[in-house]
């Protein structure tokens, strides 16, 4: 948004006074404790997800693509300090892992802001020795992993069913659960990816976490090439989704392919996806890229066939700058304000549908879905498909903390609030502010031609897994949108 400009190039006079008015109407909170007012805010939550429910006659179809996997989740700090790896006093982004130094400057890098991150790892020894090591630590656990899987298992628990594009092995496909049909060929063995969770104030010599979050290490060889696309591809045109999602493809960042090789891939992804019926909506899921090329290919090949974006605090900014035409944003603010996000959001809303108007192709954006570790925030073009955008908006929140606490049960008293008390809906100057109210969490307003909604998160203080965080979130939100 530029600087000086008015606000009300983004709402209407009824939208800002009827903001001003809920703001000064509105009585401070003097609740009893601070216990309570979580218990209101979670079962106003919990009221506004109910508002809308799957039908489970007609349920739902959502076609999922690419890939699959077999997480490892061990203790970062653990399985660093059991292959005697010391802290490192040079923390240092790499675009990608070739050795034991480079993996603790790159760690460092991320853990002490507390930042998501993924990276190759291209010497296979050392991936092998981390595997082999995390194996032998107390408390490791093994889970279905990968984009896809992920949030196909998140969507047919919700309802609906599922066309999983993906290559598993028969182990594999057996714990899956019922309402997905795998499109794929099976593999001897799955690959693995090593997930590095560390809670927040954890300790890695002279570095602290400001926030739980995970490191993510992989040195797999099949899932960069979306051998699955054909097969799926095939079965997709007898299923006819109310909704194809597309993610995964972070596990072309960096790999080594031959030349040309994943420019035929994405240009194969960009024919299945402009061919898709216009009654299927697209949904692409972001996830951590660091290779400009790759994502200059992604914003000419796969952005403009999505209807829908999904994000976190990290990939927001990143995508943003490639579209301003600077450099990849490797780490951004992991706590961000709710202004800044929004003012992002509008932003690369802008930017999308502008380049969609000027070449004519493609999908306009209608959908824009960022989450952060404190609120969701949604960003939904008015009279468009998406609907229940603010029951959509509270059960993202919701599964935000059901899947980082590990129970479909919120318990009030392993959560916080960390959302400030009210938030300014821009960074300009003179915007106004809206406050929280525990009794509708959910803050819903109209601009230009969208409606945004914006909910607190009850971040869950004792963590079980922040790996797939976002696939579940994101998923959650789709499944009251279609």
């Amino acid at each position: 948004m530029a600087t000086g400009s008015s606000f009300m190039k983004y709402g209407t006079i009824t939208s800002l006074l009827v903001v001003l008015l809920a703001y000064w109407f509105r009585s401070p909170f003097h609740g009893p404790g601070l216990d309570e007012r979580l218990d209101v805010v979670l079962s106003s939550l919990l009221r506004a997800e109910s508002k809308v429910g799957v039908n489970n006659v007609a349920r739902p179809k959502v076609a999922i693509g690419f890939g699959g996997c077999v997480d490892i989740i061990v203790d970062s700090v653990a399985l660093l300090n059991k292959i005697g790896l010391p802290p490192t006093d040079q923390p240092l982004h790499h675009d990608y892992i070739e050795n034991a130094e480079q993996l603790a400057q790159s760690f460092g890098y991320f853990f002490a802001p507390g930042a998501a991150s993924e990276r190759y790892v291209m010497n296979e020894t050392l991936f092998s020795q981390l595997v082999e090591a995390s194996r032998e630590l107390p408390g490791n656990r093994w889970a279905v992993g990968g984009n896809a899987p992920v949030m196909a298992g998140r969507m047919a628990i919700e309802g609906c069913d599922v066309l999983l594009g993906g290559s598993f092995s028969t182990d594999f496909n057996d714990v899956l659960p019922e309402h997905i049909t795998v499109a794929g060929s099976a593999v001897e063995e799955p690959d693995i990816h090593l997930i590095m969770e560390y809670p927040s104030g954890a300790n890695w010599g002279p570095y602290t976490s400001r926030r739980a979050n995970r490191y993510i290490v992989h040195s797999d060889d099949h899932n960069p090439y979306l051998d699955s696309m054909e097969e799926f591809e095939k079965q997709l045109k007898d299923f006819h989704p109310d909704l194809l999602v597309v993610g995964g493809l972070q596990m072309m960042d960096n790999f080594p392919f031959k030349q040309g090789e994943r420019e035929a891939l994405l240009g194969h992804l960009s024919h299945m996806l402009s061919s898709a019926s216009v009654e299927t909506s697209v949904h692409f899921e972001m996830a951590s890229f660091v290779d400009e090329g790759l994502l200059s290919d992604l914003l000419e090949l796969v952005l403009p066939h999505a209807d829908s974006l999904g994000m976190n605090e990290q990939e927001l900014p990143n995508l943003l700058s490639l579209f301003r035409g600077a450099n990849v944003t490797v780490l951004s603010d992991p706590n961000p304000r709710v202004a800044t996000v929004l003012d992002q959001m509008r932003e690369l809303y802008r930017l999308v549908n502008e380049q969609h108007r000027e070449s004519g192709l493609g999908r306009a954006l209608t959908r824009l879905h960022v989450h952060t570790l404190a609120f969701q925030a949604m960003i939904v073009t008015r009279g468009s498909q998406w609907k229940n955008t603010m029951s959509a908006t509270a059960k993202a929140s919701l599964v935000a903390n059901r899947h980082v606490c590990g129970s479909s049960d919120i318990d009030p008293s392993k959560a916080r609030l960390i959302m400030d008390e009210s938030f300014s809906v821009s960074r300009q100057e003179g915007s106004p502010r809206i406050p929280l109210q525990e009794t509708r969490p959910v803050s819903c307003w109209d601009e230009g031609d969208y409606q945004i909604c914006v909910a607190p998160v009850l971040v869950c203080t004792e963590v079980y897994q922040t790996a797939g965080g976002g696939d579940n979130i994101s998923a959650a939100g789709l499944v009251l949108q279609i």
